[in-house]
């Protein structure tokens, strides 16, 4: 391919990628104006989790696919799932049709994920392959940072086209989609030699077994009780999946959904625990900091996705210096120290975080963790893609993403258990705290205060308190009543939700302390200097160059003994 042919295919594959990565952060901010609309608002955590799971399940079947069949037929057919679930969430009437709808989008965001890096590893060579996947890492941030603020405001217009305003959350993706589409049906020509396999059906069934419950549980386990029925009936389904799969797998050999051999290399294995560790830390940094930005600060939840910019530009040039640096020299063995240290580092200065402490305080912290994930996401794809075979790049480069995701679904899920099983605890220590007392006490005692519009939620939760109720329950549900509300007041439950975020922040350091001692460990082989399409070509004119000698050795054969033959009947005459 001309190097002008490679650009029009990373475009096309920015843009799928943009789809996807969009498509998380767009319908947070609308899910409220949504839920109110289909009337539907406890029913919102499935519309989140439908999604999830199909998409999960769905990145290493792509992979795994897309080895056999080629990767521009998966990548189409991808995109095309995708626009269909989204016009078909754009028609939706009620909640359960939204989350039905939702699954179907989640089961094209998987192939959008995972392929675009695959056909990277393809096209080109891992040294070159680096210098890309950091401006694939600035399409993730950017649209991190653009989700929020356009789901915002289309979900804040009443009508559009005379259709609602929420709905363009969905429509907004067709033309995106057609641009992309377009791109790759013309541009997207991988050479590919088809491999007659099983299809591992089993193994893809049981992921969804292994995985269903256990992202069911951590989506819903605070709901329903950690220690519940229905939570130990996940765990149990989910551990008895799990090892079905690898039975599976093992059995299945080659053909696996994820091959067992792949963990056979140190370098695939280390990497695909690192970007276990890796998904929880980013997941649950980009989940929680949102929300303290929101709570504590007082943000709109736009302008907390502006807010968030230190961490994508943190992002964007750590990812893309590394990709540069990694082209030069060819070695990335340094990167993944350098960036989880720079993550724990993040968490670890969040830790002296307060409520009164100003929000460019929040933002350094969050440079420096965007420092640390651009350097990781993309050097352990790299790892996990240089450490197999031609053959396996897609099933490796798929279950790279399948890992970093189920990280981030521990992670998330992880973050709010322990944030909002502190709370209580934390608003209750906020309360005895004597400067606290005492600015109650004087606000109390203003008839300016008490007759404000802005304080009548919250004076409401003191009401109850002084009746006896508890007020450890009060940041679980609705939380507008700090909106506008008197500092003196609103500052317990800022300061409790604060130091409920720090113990956040704590298990965020250590769980990446981990990731930093394990990353010496990882081996970083020697990048391969050709891609994997050069690879595959050259090994199939080595095939047919063997065959045309072989054949070759075949007519010789029989001309050498007939002159054998002639030699010896001459010398008996």
């Amino acid at each position: 391919m001309s190097h002008r042919q490679i650009l029009y295919v990373i475009f096309g594959l920015m843009a799928g990628m943009f789809l996807s990565s969009l498509n998380q952060t767009i319908v947070g901010t609308s899910m409220r104006t949504i839920a109110d609309d289909l009337q539907g608002l406890s029913l919102q955590a499935w519309v989140t989790t439908a999604f999830l799971i199909v998409s999960t399940i769905a990145t290493p079947i792509y992979g795994k696919l897309s080895d056999i069949f080629g990767r521009r037929p998966l990548f189409i057919l991808a995109i095309t799932i995708f626009l269909v679930g989204s016009v078909l969430s754009g028609f939706a009437n009620t909640m359960y049709e939204l989350a039905a709808y939702r699954a179907v989008q989640g089961l094209g965001a998987g192939g959008l994920m995972a392929l675009p890096l695959t056909i990277m590893g393809d096209i080109l060579a891992p040294r070159e392959r680096a210098k890309y996947q950091g401006y694939f890492l600035a399409v993730f941030g950017i649209s991190s940072v653009i989700g929020p603020l356009v789901g915002g405001l289309l979900s804040g217009i009443d009508e559009i086209l005379f259709t609602d305003g929420w709905r363009w959350v969905f429509f907004i993706n067709v033309p995106i989609g057609a641009v992309a589409l377009f791109i790759v049906w013309k541009f997207l020509h991988v050479p590919h030699t088809r491999h007659d396999v099983r299809i591992d059906w089993w193994g893809a069934a049981l992921v969804a077994v292994a995985v269903v419950p256990l992202i069911l549980v951590a989506e819903q386990g605070r709901e329903w009780g950690w220690g519940s029925p229905g939570a130990i009936a996940c765990y149990v389904i989910g551990a008895l999946g799990i090892v079905a799969f690898v039975v599976v797998e093992r059995a299945m050999g080659d053909a696996a959904l994820i091959p067992l051999k792949l963990f056979r290399s140190s370098t695939f294995s280390m990497a695909s625990v690192l970007g276990v560790i890796v998904g929880f830390g980013m997941f649950g940094a980009m989940m929680s900091l949102p929300l303290y930005l929101q709570l504590v600060n007082g943000a709109t939840p736009t302008e907390a996705g502006l807010l968030t910019i230190p961490m994508i530009i943190g992002l964007m040039t750590s990812s893309i210096v590394a990709g540069q640096l990694i082209a030069r020299t060819g070695k990335y063995k340094i990167f993944p120290i350098l960036g989880s240290a720079l993550l724990a580092g993040g968490f670890l200065f969040l830790t002296f975080q307060t409520y009164d402490k100003p929000v460019w305080f929040t933002m350094i912290g969050m440079f420096i963790i965007g420092l640390g994930l651009g350097q990781l996401m993309q050097t352990l794809t790299l790892a996990s893609q240089n450490s197999v075979g031609v053959r396996d790049m897609g099933v490796a480069t798929s279950a790279s993403t399948f890992f970093r995701q189920i990280g981030g679904t521990l992670g998330t899920a992880v973050i709010f258990s322990v944030l909002f099983a502190r709370i209580p605890d934390t608003i209750a220590a906020a309360f005895g705290k004597s400067s606290m007392q005492q600015g109650i006490a004087e606000a109390l005692a203003d008839p300016d205060v008490l007759a404000a519009p802005a304080n009548k939620g919250i004076l409401e939760i003191y009401q109850q308190a002084q009746s006896g109720g508890s007020v450890g329950d009060s940041l679980s549900g609705d939380t507008s009543f700090l909106t506008g509300a008197d500092p003196r007041l609103a500052a317990p439950f800022l300061d409790g939700f604060a130091q409920a975020s720090v113990t956040v922040f704590w298990v965020g350091f250590f769980v990446i302390l981990v990731a930093f001692l394990l990353s010496f460990f990882l081996k970083a082989t020697p990048l391969r200097a050709k891609s994997a399409v050069q690879e595959a070509h050259e090994a199939q004119v080595a095939m047919q160059a063997q065959q045309a000698g072989n054949q070759m050795g075949a007519l010789v054969e029989p001309n050498v003994e007939s002159d054998h033959a002639d030699a010896e009947k001459a010398q008996r005459s």
